[in-house]
């Protein structure tokens, strides 16, 4: 689709909130959701699998969760997340508690990595990377103006 060019004072007059919700809401957010269900996991099982693959036996139902309820707008029950991918043979946990992805949870995590990558690669088709690095920071400087926490996650 191509898009109308317009003067920028008109852009600059542009409500922030419904170009970001647009964006954040309907269409990054449902096009992740869509892909990861195809897999029948939901953008919680994701974060977990990241996590898991990222720091292997460094996290517990509770550090997990403490780490991810802040990125969660559902009201996810965290435990069944985790009782889900132990059921699928994705995810192990030891006597300690420590979360470890298998080999079955790794290949279905790159499998979903795979599924948003094309969501990514089509919300930045004809944006160079110095536009995208511009956008993040301005997005950030927003947020920290707001009271936010404009840093980047860990």
């Amino acid at each position: 689709m191509t898009i109308k060019t317009y003067e920028p004072q008109i852009i600059a007059a542009q409500p922030i909130g419904a170009w970001t919700g647009e964006l954040f809401r309907r269409l990054v957010v449902e096009g992740l959701r869509g892909q990861l269900a195809v897999e029948g996991l939901t953008q919680p099982h994701w974060w977990t699998l990241n996590h898991a693959a990222g720091k292997p036996g460094g996290w517990t139902r509770t550090t997990l969760t403490e780490r991810l309820t802040p990125y969660d707008d559902q009201g996810t029950a965290f435990d069944t997340v985790y009782d889900d991918l132990i059921a699928r043979g994705w995810l192990t946990e030891d006597t300690d508690g420590a979360l470890t992805l298998t080999e079955d949870g790794e290949a279905g995590r790159l499998r979903a990595r795979e599924r948003n990558l094309a969501i990514h690669e089509r919300a930045h088709e004809g944006i160079g990377t110095d536009e995208f690095v511009t956008t993040v920071n301005v997005l950030r400087r927003m947020v920290a103006n707001l009271g936010g926490n404009g840093n980047l996650p860990d």
